[in-house]
């Protein structure tokens, strides 16, 4: 590693003062700048850190009203960039995520091998094992969402919070847009497909305490799916018909046509025979076969294209 990188690590802080000294104290030499932001946190996060850590590299920035986590990190971001990081780490202050792993994470992107790294709790089935069951379930079903709307198909655990992300392609995000809550680490992945960022994962182990998560179960049910939905709205609309048009663009529309078309048809037809008592006749179930089987066909074919599609240039090599 070059020692005159500047990286910096961003810390969200919301009732994390039980743990915070503890993740500052074991942030390595590597690291030149440490942002830890309060966000209006009822236990004083900020105050208690500047208290008792006399480490020259850290900032602690104050938010007045609670921005959320994807707030305060934002806010965090902009900091670094202000001061000319060329790597920003995000590393939660509540002890789950081991600082020891910055290196491995800020290598990739040095290497020009990635602009975005993040860390995979799944990798290693005795890591899983672990994991509360409740959020081995959670991330399962967030993870097939989140495939379908970030267009990262080989990427796993999107909600984990410990990422690393060069300052060039943090530059070309627009952070306004993206979620100020627990939708945030979804959100910056379906906005780095946009700006064609390439993604990978890093096998990590994440401590498990008595910490209790902020994140409610009703949340993640209702509004995550709903987010997912439109972000998967957008990337097709941007990604196949704004910015480019290819035959997948075509793929999909009629796959998907076709396919509704044969389902329509088979329901009405068999409700129609039921209620004269005779059975449908042989072309119009060929028709409504081959509808359905070719409109399968064309969407599973579209999808293999977008599978092979995610960005595989890093954005550090094109500037």
């Amino acid at each position: 590693m070059e020692p005159k990188v500047n990286i910096a690590v961003v810390v969200p802080c919301y009732k994390v003062k039980n743990s915070i000294a503890e993740v500052i104290k074991n942030i390595g030499n590597e690291v030149t700048q440490i942002i830890a932001i309060d966000d209006s946190c009822p236990e004083g996060s900020g105050k208690y850190l500047e208290s008792i850590s006399d480490d020259k590299r850290l900032t602690v920035l104050y938010n007045k009203d609670n921005l959320g986590v994807g707030g305060a990190v934002k806010r965090g971001y902009l900091h670094a960039l202000n001061n000319q990081a060329e790597v920003v780490i995000k590393l939660d202050g509540d002890g789950q995520m081991d600082p020891k792993l910055i290196r491995t994470f800020i290598n990739p992107i040095l290497a020009l091998k990635a602009d975005y790294v993040k860390g995979n709790r799944f990798f290693d089935i005795e890591h899983v094992k672990s994991m509360p069951k409740l959020r081995i379930v959670g991330n399962l079903v967030l993870s097939f969402f989140s495939k379908f709307s970030t267009g990262y198909w080989r990427i796993f655990d999107p909600n984990n919070g410990y990422t690393a992300i060069s300052a060039s392609t943090l530059q070309k995000l627009d952070l306004d847009k993206i979620d100020n809550r627990y939708f945030f680490e979804s959100d910056m992945l379906f906005r780095l497909n946009l700006a064609r960022a390439v993604v990978i994962d890093i096998p990590m182990e994440a401590k498990y305490g008595s910490e209790v998560s902020n994140l409610k179960i009703k949340r993640v049910l209702f509004e995550f799916p709903i987010k997912h939905v439109r972000n998967f709205i957008k990337r097709i609309a941007y990604t196949y018909y704004l910015r480019d048009f290819t035959l997948a663009s075509l793929e999909l529309p009629i796959g998907l046509g076709l396919t509704t078309f044969g389902i329509a048809t088979g329901i009405g037809n068999f409700i129609h025979s039921q209620a004269l008592n005779q059975a449908t006749p042989t072309g119009t179930l060929i028709l409504i076969s081959m509808s359905v089987l070719v409109g399968i066909q064309l969407v599973l074919s579209f999808f293999a294209y977008d599978i092979d599609s995610a960005p595989n240039i890093p954005i550090g090599k094109l500037t």
